[in-house]
């Protein structure tokens, strides 16, 4: 699985975003995704909404992609890693049972989102830590909502930030990273999300347009 990089300074702190839609801090060798929303295509199809199968399947295999690239001890999920009740069905827990028995060392650390507090915990079997947000480590403040704390940078999910990007007659939305002064918000990572589509001519943050394999600034107008 082919994705480059970019590495960012945000108040002296190294981030390496990545276009498999997830950044790394390399001193903490700490792994931040967002919106994973795993089980949502189980959901649709339980509440009679036929949509294909194997989207949870997609983004676990994104994910080990990630862990690939970066080697990381931990990953730290911000917000939203199941989509709702119908995502523990047996085909999003098989899918997920068969994943984490690939990574069994790595730390897992869920800071709860409002999907998560819908679908109910997971069973402790998949090791995964779950604590509220603002969970601090390092440099940042790890949250589902964004939100301004002190002292301390915000990395957060729950918007799925996206950006039109236009050549020609040709248009096309791609998610993307948006990067505050004090506060930044990742890409939903999950294959099956919607996204909130971002005005690049009033916002004021930088942001980074995931576009195919490669990790964009998208200067400001």
């Amino acid at each position: 699985m082919s994705s480059q990089t970019l590495t960012i300074d945000l108040h002296g702190h190294a981030l390496i975003l990545s276009a498999l839609r997830g950044a790394f801090d390399p001193v903490l060798k700490t792994l931040f995704v967002a919106d994973v929303h795993l089980g949502k295509d189980a959901v649709f199809r339980a509440r009679g909404i036929p949509v294909p199968a194997g989207s949870s399947k997609e983004t676990l295999a994104r994910l080990t992609g990630l862990i690939a690239l970066h080697q990381p001890e931990s990953i730290v999920f911000l917000g939203d890693l199941l989509h709702a009740r119908e995502s523990h069905a047996d085909e999003t827990l098989n899918e997920l049972r068969r994943w984490r028995l690939m990574h069994a060392d790595l730390r897992l650390v869920l800071v709860e989102g409002n999907h998560d507090k819908h679908a109910g915990a997971l069973a402790d079997e998949f090791g995964i830590e779950t604590v509220l947000e603002p969970y601090r480590l390092g440099p940042w403040a790890l949250c589902h909502h964004p939100q301004n704390v002190d002292d301390a940078y915000v990395l957060a999910g729950h918007e799925h930030p996206v950006i039109r990007l236009a050549t020609g007659f040709d248009r096309v939305r791609v998610p993307c990273f948006r990067l505050g002064e004090r506060m930044g918000v990742l890409p939903a990572f999950g294959a099956f999300t919607g996204g909130f589509e971002i005005d690049t001519t009033a916002a004021r943050d930088d942001v980074y347009a995931v576009a195919g394999e490669r990790v964009i600034r998208i200067r400001k107008p």
